[in-house]
């Protein structure tokens, strides 16, 4: 069948420079190395064999600000050059078989190999994110994701500590009372971005697919409690996948490794997630920021983006689309139909808001997080009920094996697409993937087609009048679970003011179905005084984002020393999520609220301090530095922990951090104390507040 795209789309998927793949193909890098977490360094060697398929002069190894012990090719000390990121090779090399190139190193990672220390300071957390920051940071790799490798890792770090890796544990050997070696097979190639490395003191909790891949699970010691609600449905989630996909999990084994202060939700490195131990909850928890997805987006991965890889970002698509589809298919099949067309209704309604600032082209390499995944989604959603279920799992299945281990591009896919299905997708590609507008009348046609997002899409064309005549001839939504999120979307649109409102609103907080009530929580302002009563039983709720939220409005709404006592009292002792949310209100509120427990004030505050310190979570911080701005209680302590943060390399909380300093700056007293404390801070952090208070 002849290609269908047009002479544009062919420019898109066409590159602009040569690529060393054309010329060399690496077949292995068998990695030892030793990790140092005191030094805080990684050292070792790494051997790449190599075949050479066509002549070239050139051999090109990424290494990013590397001390190069030495380097030879086929055993023979050879001349290079080093640019601080790249290793360059002048040699012509002819074309032959097996050729070994061999990189002994030594490096100081400030980015992709990461260091973090434990809230007990005396242990840490060691682990990789490669994707965005590169491999090449800790090891010398390639940057180019259509080099693939098989990488065997053989890694010693101190013996206290547990190793994981991507591939296969073959072998661990205690080496003195210090340090131990950590053997990992892989048995197919894979993007340099892809490899990856966790350590930390961790136990397991291990199950076997169906299929037989084995399943592990890594935890804390400390956090065993959150094991069942976090990895809740994960042997299903993968079972689920692995029949809907059709095609056997790629690799050996699958490892899953929650690590403190992630950059991101998570990373699907190969056989081995890492996610952020922010999604470890306990039961209350998972009501609110459970796993789940992140959990089958990082898995759907192994098959989207691991072991069928995008040559170039202006396929990213093909890669996050495919995998937040497949993950809320997974989602589907835990919490309902229903909750799957809510998802599409909220990402199309996220996606009409970016139409209305020019949209994003779906092939647009530098397009945003919620192009690539949501619109990535509907696109793949949309061409299922194009071309059939039957033709969209043929064209799945014949991708998967034709590109396995391979890097492919939308032409590809969209090809077999077309051959099994028998139709013409011309139209299609244009309207979902290359226009900047993102179809929304299309979307909504599909969205008609389930009665849960038909209704939502019904409310959306309704005034407030007629919100309010639907909710009061509709009462049962408020008694409904399964009509939770349509309950929901009525409460968005009013406000408790009227009395046909106030009584919808009590109808909601006197629900039995907790995310009902918990909206009232969110969208009530103001606390009508006859709602009081009822909605102080929210302080008891079974969810800590509508504790904090309910806490926090009954505070604002209700001044008096007696009543704010009693909600305080109410609510002492929980801590909510692992981000400490509904504690770090609680000791803000007990701190500023007059005559309560005076003698512990001390003692609150101190505790609140002790939450902006590097060893906590990034997001306890973020609380803690948030409350002590909004109640002006910073000290030189919390100052010298946020000029600190301002450095974090999760750039969220440091880009707050800044912002929050630079606020503080403008405060003449806040001033004073950071002109005092200059002198007090290491030199990287001296540097910066010297450069702050200059700029400010």
């Amino acid at each position: 069948m002849k290609p269908i795209f047009t002479s544009l789309l062919i420019l898109l998927f066409s590159y602009s420079y040569a690529q060393q793949t054309q010329y060399i193909d690496i077949k292995k890098g068998t990695v030892n190395i030793t990790i140092d977490p005191d030094a805080e360094t990684v050292s070792g060697e790494v051997i790449y064999t190599f075949k050479v398929i066509e002549t070239t002069d050139t051999l090109v190894v990424d290494a990013l600000n590397m001390e190069i012990k030495s380097l030879s090719l086929n055993d023979k000390e050879l001349a290079y050059s080093n640019t601080g990121s790249q290793l360059i090779i002048n040699k012509t090399l002819k074309p032959r078989e097996n050729n070994s190139l061999k990189i002994a190193y030594k490096a100081s990672p400030k980015k992709a190999l990461y260091f973090v220390a434990e809230d007990n300071d005396d242990q840490k957390q060691i682990w990789t994110q490669g994707q965005g920051k590169y491999t090449s940071n800790w090891l010398p790799s390639f940057d180019d994701m259509n080099e693939k490798v098989e990488f065997d890792l053989s890694i010693t770090t101190n013996s206290l500590y547990k190793v994981m890796a991507n591939g296969k544990l073959i072998d661990k050997k205690v080496n003195n009372n210090t340090t131990s070696t950590w053997k990992f097979d892989m048995q197919h190639p894979m993007s340099s971005y892809l490899v990856a490395l966790a350590i930390g003191d961790y136990n397991v909790k291990e199950e076997v697919a169906k299929s037989g891949i084995p399943l592990q699970q890594y935890y804390s010691p400390e956090d065993e409690k959150y094991v069942t609600s976090t990895y809740k449905h994960s042997k299903r989630i993968f079972d689920y996948l692995e029949e809907e996909i059709g095609v056997p999990f790629p690799w050996q084994n699958y490892k899953q490794v929650p690590v403190k202060d992630f950059l991101y939700a998570g990373m699907e490195n190969t056989s081995l997630t890492i996610f952020s131990d922010s999604y470890l909850v306990d039961s209350i928890g998972f009501v609110d920021r459970n796993y789940i997805n992140v959990n089958a987006h990082e898995l759907a991965h192994q098959w989207f983006g691991n072991l069928v890889t995008e040559e170039s970002s202006t396929h990213h698509w093909l890669q996050e689309g495919f995998a937040t589809y497949y993950a809320l298919l997974a989602e589907r099949e835990i919490f309902g139909e229903d909750y799957f067309y809510e998802q599409l209704y909220s990402s199309a309604k996220q996606l009409e808001v970016l139409n209305d600032n020019g949209g994003e082209s779906l092939l647009n390499p530098k397009a945003s997080s919620l192009t690539f995944y949501q619109r990535g989604a509907w696109a793949v959603f949309a061409l299922r009920k194009k071309i059939g279920d039957r033709a969209f799992e043929k064209s799945v299945k014949k991708y998967l094996k034709d590109y396995a281990y391979k890097n492919a591009n939308t032409h590809d896919f969209i090809n077999i697409a077309a051959a099994k299905s028998q139709i013409k997708l011309e139209d299609f590609v244009e309207k979902w993937l290359v226009n900047t507008e993102f179809p929304l009348e299309e979307a909504e046609q599909l969205l008609l087609e389930n009665e849960t997002s038909k209704t939502l899409l019904a409310i959306d064309a309704m005034s407030k009048e007629e919100v309010v005549t639907y909710a009061q001839n509709n009462s049962k939504i408020f008694t409904s679970e399964e009509q939770s999120a349509i309950a929901t979307h009525i409460l968005k649109r009013l406000i408790p003011t009227s009395e046909a409102e106030k009584t919808i609103f009590l109808a909601a907080l006197q629900s039995e179905v907790l995310k009902t009530r918990q909206t009232v929580a969110l969208y009530m302002n103001p606390i009508p005084e006859e709602f009081k009563t009822d909605f102080e039983k929210l302080l008891s709720d079974g969810s800590y984002l509508t504790i904090e939220k309910a806490l926090m409005k009954l505070w604002v709404s209700f001044p008096f020393v007696k009543d704010r006592a009693q909600f305080l009292d109410q609510t002492k002792g929980i801590t909510g999520f692992r981000d400490k949310n509904v504690e770090t209100l609680w000791l803000t509120l007990a701190l500023i609220t007059e005559n309560y427990h005076q003698n512990d004030k001390k003692e609150y505050y101190d505790t609140l301090v002790s939450y902006t310190d590097p060893t906590q979570h990034y997001e306890v911080r973020q609380h803690a530095f948030q409350y002590l701005y909004q109640i002006k209680g910073f000290d030189e302590a919390a100052l010298k922990s946020l000029i600190q943060a301002c450095k974090h390399p999760v750039w969220q909380f440091s880009k707050f951090s800044r912002q929050l300093l630079e606020e503080l700056l403008t405060d003449k007293d806040y001033r004073i104390v950071l002109e005092g404390i200059v002198n007090d801070l290491p030199s990287e952090e001296k540097v910066f507040l010297e450069q702050k208070l200059k700029d400010n």
